[in-house]
């Protein structure tokens, strides 16, 4: 018999940091997460806890130790779900007024990103669900520029052309009976 994990919801990362001011005013004036602790770690550096969510203590802990010997890209991508599409339009703006260095913004079918780094080169993923679901991966070009409007009617064309095509809310409840929660419980966004 298998036993099955229980429900391990992403929550937060951490991440070892070469220059721990830095990276905390980024994270604070870039994407208005707060510091919800801070002190010393066991070996001596510092540790900070940071979060925008009223529920979570820390969805991203800084920890001072980072070294060139443990060399780059420690991870993949740090991501970040916004609510709308008018929310990651603002985050545009924002990486643009502050310079923020963008990899790629990709309109996903299921969900519009933007993948842009922080002073650390860690790559970020700031996205927004879209109400719609087809198979992954899927990555073609978005002009965050274009209106709302424009990209919701582009997106529905996009994902409507593609045979996996299915609402978001009916991908969901096949998602959660096969993580083995009750269909009937899932309250879809």
């Amino acid at each position: 018999m298998t036993i099955s994990p229980p429900d391990a919801q992403f929550r937060h990362v951490g991440l070892y940091v070469r220059d721990l001011d830095a990276m905390v005013a980024f994270y604070q004036r870039v994407l208005g997460m707060v510091v919800t602790d801070q002190g010393p770690t066991q070996r001596g550096g510092r540790i900070v806890f940071l979060s925008r969510s009223p529920l979570e203590h820390h969805q991203l802990v800084l920890v001072e130790g980072r070294d060139d010997a443990m060399g780059v890209g420690l991870i993949n991508q740090l991501s970040f779900r916004l609510s709308s599409l008018k929310d990651l339009q603002t985050f545009n703006e924002i990486f643009k007024t502050e310079g923020v260095r963008v990899d790629r913004t990709m309109n996903h079918g299921n969900a519009w990103s933007i993948y842009c780094y922080d002073p650390e080169d860690n790559r970020l993923e700031l996205y927004a669900g879209s109400p719609w679901y087809i198979a992954q991966p899927c990555a073609e070009p978005l002009d965050l520029d274009e209106s709302e409007e424009v990209l919701m009617a582009q997106t529905e064309a996009l994902v409507r052309a593609d045979p996996t095509f299915m609402l978001k809310a009916d991908w969901a409840k096949r998602q959660a009976a096969a993580v083995g929660v009750d269909p009937a419980t899932i309250d879809v966004d």
